[in-house]
């Protein structure tokens, strides 16, 4: 069993990897309006927090979210991004739309 974990999780991490891009804040209006952007913060991995979330790690999540770590993106942030269009590094983990700002 600990076998298919770890070749579903290196699957996932190859997947997440690949898929993850800049993108402008102004083209994550429509999930940003649907509540599906997640934001992460810069000192955690993008592609491993993807990863986490695909492999349904409900304790490692909510120690992040504990944290504030990972978050909701607020309604200032959202403005701010808005206002100077922020590109923002971005991965898809159905539902979510986990993003990064790094400066």
């Amino acid at each position: 069993m600990a076998d298919s974990s770890a070749s579903r999780e290196e699957l996932l991490r190859r997947e997440y990897h690949g898929q993850t891009a800049r993108i402008a804040w102004h083209d994550l209006q429509t999930y940003y309006a649907r509540g599906s952007v997640v934001c992460v913060v810069p000192q955690l991995d993008l592609v491993d927090v993807a990863v986490q979330l695909g492999m349904d790690n409900t304790d490692c999540f909510q120690q992040w979210i504990d944290s504030q770590q990972v978050a909701a993106v607020s309604e200032e942030q959202a403005l701010a991004w808005y206002e100077s269009n922020q590109e923002l590094w971005a991965v898809v983990a159905a539902p979510w739309v986990l993003v990064q700002h790094r400066d």
